[in-house]
């Protein structure tokens, strides 16, 4: 909510936004140098939208409980609009693991959206309706381990999602935002972090208003059985993207309508059936699997396997465009390495977000931002460059042999759908529902996202029980992995994420 136009508080904040005022924030006696935090105040004027916010650019130390001693400190940019303290307040996330959360910030959710090779002012800001923290993980951006040794405390499943609860829990108290309701927002890898700091926080009695899933699953348990039917239906995305390169067989549609309602109807009646008894199927109803199959998803027959009768998503996007020598997009399968602009992605802007953090938001560094800067660009003592996050991560989530660990990779490496899978999994959407039954979820996923399963994600959430069917929303954009590089899906994208915010108030 803005501030009054002529009020003495409007008026006040108006003259500071206009002087590009920045205050240096320091939390408590004890803060150091690295703790930091610089206030800056800005208006966001777009479209229809204006308001008056503060900027809040700085590290957060992460400590060791017993001894209080930081293990690191993550940088984040927080956006506030003073006035109403009922306001949620999001916690965003990107992926990979081991990346900063530029492109949630600079593309759809903050107030400046990358547009033409530039930063503009962003009409469609989430700041409409919450308050914003992007978070960037320990080794990405300006966030870094306190010690080189306490790297790898962060670079792993396990202590990335211990760590980005003790962010939340830790922002909440040094931000006096203890009564604002809570969103928890991750895209891809991301989206699997929140689920399980959702849980988290409820566990520690911090209640979770909303979670927003993007592109990275959904946290929905499975029962015995269910997997066939969920898994099958990601032929309905490959037939998808058959019919966008005209390459699905005539007879299973005209309309992408009719192919992605004849693709469904045939993985339920004909496909997941088959899979199900696959050890008893003939040499002759293989065949006829491997024909039909073939019509909906543009690969010849002869190029799938009658032993399994599946099309891995990376064997996919390796044998569509084959006779064209060309590979599908893993983010968008609308692109490939023949046609690499037929679908653009988004405009390259590091060099207005850098300037944007460092000058704008008054964060004085000369640490690189990793994300957009490598490694290579600050000092390396004896020249040695620390290797990147994702190439230390650790999957595991409980104790593995080194065989288990590699023949997991190499499983995920073989299917080309996702992160490996290594170990139990870990608390994650359901379980926090069990702790918490109000709080909403939304599950936003891209059509021709490679890594996407939207069929097999809104089947799944119609299999859980009522309470967790009543708390989830899913949705299949027309994109990518980024759907919202799409103007008209960025429109929809950010209509429901803002009436995710509403509905807490």
């Amino acid at each position: 909510m803005a501030l009054p136009e002529g009020s003495v508080a409007h008026q006040r904040f108006r003259a500071l936004a206009l002087a590009g005022t920045a205050v240096m924030l320091v939390h408590g006696a004890a803060a150091k140098a690295d703790e930091s935090v610089v206030e800056t105040r800005h208006t966001l004027e777009a479209g229809d939208l204006r308001l008056d916010y503060a900027a809040h650019a700085g590290r957060l130390a992460i400590r060791d409980v017993e001894t209080g001693n930081a293990r690191g400190y993550m940088f984040y940019v927080a956006y506030r609009v003073p006035g109403d303290p009922g306001r949620p307040v999001a916690f965003i996330w990107n992926g990979g693991p081991g990346a900063p959360a530029t492109i949630l910030h600079f593309e759809t959710a903050g107030p400046y959206r990358a547009e033409d090779g530039a930063l503009a002012p962003n009409a469609h800001s989430w700041l409409s309706e919450m308050d914003l923290v992007f978070v960037d993980p320990i080794g990405t951006g300006f966030s870094r381990p306190a010690r080189a040794e306490y790297g790898d405390e962060f670079y792993g499943t396990l202590g990335d999602i211990a760590s980005a609860t003790e962010f939340v829990r830790a922002w909440r108290l040094r931000n006096e935002a203890l009564d604002s309701p809570i969103i928890l927002a991750g895209e891809s890898w991301g989206a699997i972090r929140v689920a399980s700091v959702a849980y988290q926080l409820e566990e520690r009695g911090i209640p979770v208003g909303a979670l927003s899933l993007i592109s990275g699953g959904s946290g929905l348990h499975a029962e015995d059985g269910d997997g066939v039917l969920i898994d099958a239906l990601r032929v309905t995305g490959f037939a998808r993207t058959a019919f966008h390169y005209g390459l699905s067989d005539p007879s299973v549609g005209e309309t992408l309508d009719e192919v992605l309602n004849n693709a469904e109807r045939w993985v339920r009646e004909r496909y997941a059936p088959a899979l199900a008894r696959i050890d008893t199927l003939s040499s002759a109803e293989r065949d006829a699997i491997a024909e039909e199959l073939s019509d909906f998803i543009g690969i010849g027959a002869d190029q799938i396997s009658r032993e399994s009768l599946v099309i891995t998503t990376r064997a996919f996007r390796d044998t569509l465009l084959s006779d064209r020598e060309a590979t599908l997009g893993v983010f968008d399968m609308r692109l490939n390495t023949a046609d690499p602009q037929a679908h653009t992605g988004a405009p390259s802007v590091r060099e207005p977000i850098l300037r944007y953090l460092r000058y704008r938001l008054n964060y004085r560094t000369d640490l690189p931002y990793i994300g957009l800067e490598n490694w290579s660009v600050g000092y390396a003592p004896g020249g040695e460059i620390p290797r990147p996050p994702s190439a230390r991560w650790n999957y595991a989530t409980g104790p593995v042999t080194d065989e288990e660990y590699a023949a997991a990779v190499a499983e995920a490496i073989r299917r080309g759908d996702g992160p490996p899978r290594i170990g139990p999994p870990l608390p994650s959407t359901v379980d926090a529902l069990e702790l918490n039954p109000a709080i909403q979820v939304l599950i936003a996923s891209g059509a021709y996202d490679s890594l996407a399963n939207c069929a097999g994600i809104e089947e799944l959430a119609a299999r859980q029980s009522e309470p967790v069917r009543a708390a989830v929303t899913t949705r299949c954009y027309e994109g990518g992995h980024m759907m919202y590089r799409d103007a008209p899906v960025l429109d929809a994208f950010n209509a429901d994420m803002r009436a995710l915010a509403r509905a807490l108030r």
